[in-house]
């Protein structure tokens, strides 16, 4: 690279991070190596522990990924056939296959352009019609808190007090966000974390971890990871899976902890740098901001006026050698694995116009603590460049 030639903006940026912190996790990863419990081991016990404290619960359970987390919360409800499992129609495909690996089914919700998040107006009306249809019972609400901005859980919460369902917070892309001053992770029956690689806190290969003030959640949550078993690992009490976490892992995302705070920070930084430097140019909507709440900025996302201007906008980005990515290209209710069960969940389903057009819309720009505020400029020339 010559002296003139700017270096390339990553979209994610792990390897800063573990500059910092390599000797840390080398120390680790050798007193693993050496102890030889290489599953459920101390480090995973040590870890559980300081993540139950930042996000201020009393539980927190380590398991093998987001997926695992989404899908051990929702078999220690019984979720099954017959069951409607409320979520939104624009998010990742996790949060849609898990009630369908349970044999339930997924009734779409239409999302805010403002927020991202479930549209809690038409969640109520889509309740409403699954109750007078009579043919599913109302179990579970899965609200995503997207790109890191929280969804409205005091309303999620009293609406599924009222009704008797199950709220749980797919908080994957939000951990160390917060909502009126608590934690995501406390908001809901319980919340499942990710912790792939490019989230907010990455391991380096799959985890994740259910958080919960439940003690008796939290019991069952445990018996389920390890195939169901009971006080000794021969004695099985229930149906469950192979859903535990890698003390590696654990050890890696115990070396990262120290970091986080500082990181959920830099990303803040990062987020109000790219606010300034898109402000002005009304082909370019940036997050919107939350009272009462913050985000964990795990991506940043802008709305263009339409999937044309994004393809301009996109190839201009790409010819100056800033990344960027779509997240997520097609609503859940429009995959084909998904179509039918949609179409079965309601007949006559309403539409869901938000989660289709922002999805022609949507933007993701890069986001890590490591960015400077000049490759932030940078980033957002090359969005109006073409503009």
């Amino acid at each position: 690279m010559s002296a003139t030639t700017p270096r390339p903006i990553a979209f994610f940026d792990m390897q800063a991070q573990q500059r910092l912190i390599r000797g840390d996790i080398d120390a680790r990863i050798a007193r693993v190596l050496d102890g030889g419990r290489f599953v459920q081991g101390p480090e995973v016990d040590e870890l559980e522990a300081k993540l139950a404290a930042f996000a201020g619960v009393a539980h927190c359970v380590g398991v093998s990924s987001g997926t695992d987390a989404l899908q051990i919360a929702l078999m220690a409800e019984g979720v099954g056939p017959g069951d409607a499992v409320f979520l939104p129609a624009f998010t990742y495909t996790a949060t849609a296959e898990v009630p369908l690996v349970l044999g339930a089914t997924p009734v779409f919700c239409d999302v805010e352009e403002g927020s991202f998040n479930i549209d809690f107006a038409d969640l109520e009306r889509r309740l409403a019609l699954v109750k007078a249809e009579g043919r599913l019972r109302p179990r579970a609400v899965i609200a995503v808190d997207l790109y890191g901005r929280p969804a409205d859980w005091p309303a999620i919460e009293a609406l599924c007090a009222r009704e008797g369902m199950f709220a749980l917070d797919d908080a994957a892309q939000a951990f160390g966000g917060r909502l009126r001053g608590k934690r995501l992770g406390g908001w809901g029956d319980a919340a499942a974390l990710s912790f792939y690689p490019t989230k907010t806190l990455g391991c380096y290969g799959d985890g994740g971890a259910i958080l919960t003030d439940s003690a008796e959640r939290a019991e069952l949550y445990r018996s389920l990871r390890t195939h169901g078993e009971g006080k000794s690992r021969y004695e099985v009490l229930r149906t469950g899976m192979n859903g535990r976490l890698d003390t590696i892992q654990a050890a890696i995302l115990l070396a990262k902890l120290p970091l986080f705070e500082q990181e959920l920070a830099a990303r803040a930084r990062v987020a109000g740098w790219y606010a300034a430097a898109l402000r002005g140019n009304d082909a370019v909507v940036a997050p919107a901001a939350m009272p009462g709440g913050e985000s964990a900025w795990g991506i940043y996302t802008v709305l263009l006026p339409d999937a044309g201007a994004r393809g301009r906008v996109q190839a201009a980005m790409q010819a100056r050698g800033v990344p960027a990515a779509v997240y997520y290209p097609r609503p859940l209710h429009h995959q084909p694995a998904y179509r039918d069960h949609h179409a079965a969940a309601l007949r006559g389903a309403p539409p869901l116009p938000v989660s289709e057009a922002l999805c022609g819309r949507v933007l993701s720009l890069p986001m890590h603590p490591y960015l400077t505020e000049a490759e932030a400029h940078r980033v957002a020339e090359a969005v109006l460049a073409d503009l």
